[in-house]
């Protein structure tokens, strides 16, 4: 009976850490950065969500730029109501940032932080799949 308990709350934790993920899950468009946009697909990675870039665009319209299917978004970890933690890389400069994230419904805001989260530069995304 012992084990049947403790297997139940730990599929419950599961369940829990899934759903509190979904928020998240799905494709969303960037705002313009250095002169194009891009579709990011957020999809779970172990206890967290990751961020890949599936699809770029430009003022031509969409092209294939060298870093789509890298990770923009990495190992965001759910922190409840909507909000998570965890690094975001930034292509123009090659840099990894603090990252943290909100989901509010359709909508997305990421920062990348630096000087410990005291410094962020933020984006809003629209979800778009």
């Amino acid at each position: 009976m012992k084990k049947l308990l403790i297997l139940a709350a730990s599929l419950f934790a599961f369940a829990t850490a899934a759903s509190a993920q979904d928020a998240a899950l799905g494709v969303w468009q960037t705002e313009v950065d250095d002169g194009a946009y891009a579709h990011i697909t957020i999809a779970p990675c172990g206890a967290a969500v990751c961020g890949v870039i599936s699809r770029t665009f430009n003022a031509d319209g969409e092209y294939q730029s060298e870093n789509i299917g890298k990770t923009l978004v990495i190992d965001m970890v759910p922190q409840g109501g909507g909000a998570y933690e965890g690094s975001v890389w930034r292509p123009s400069n090659n840099k990894i940032y603090i990252g943290k994230m909100d989901v509010d419904g359709n909508a997305l805001r990421l920062r990348g932080c630096v000087a410990g989260g005291l410094l962020c530069s933020s984006q809003n995304w629209v979800r778009v799949g």
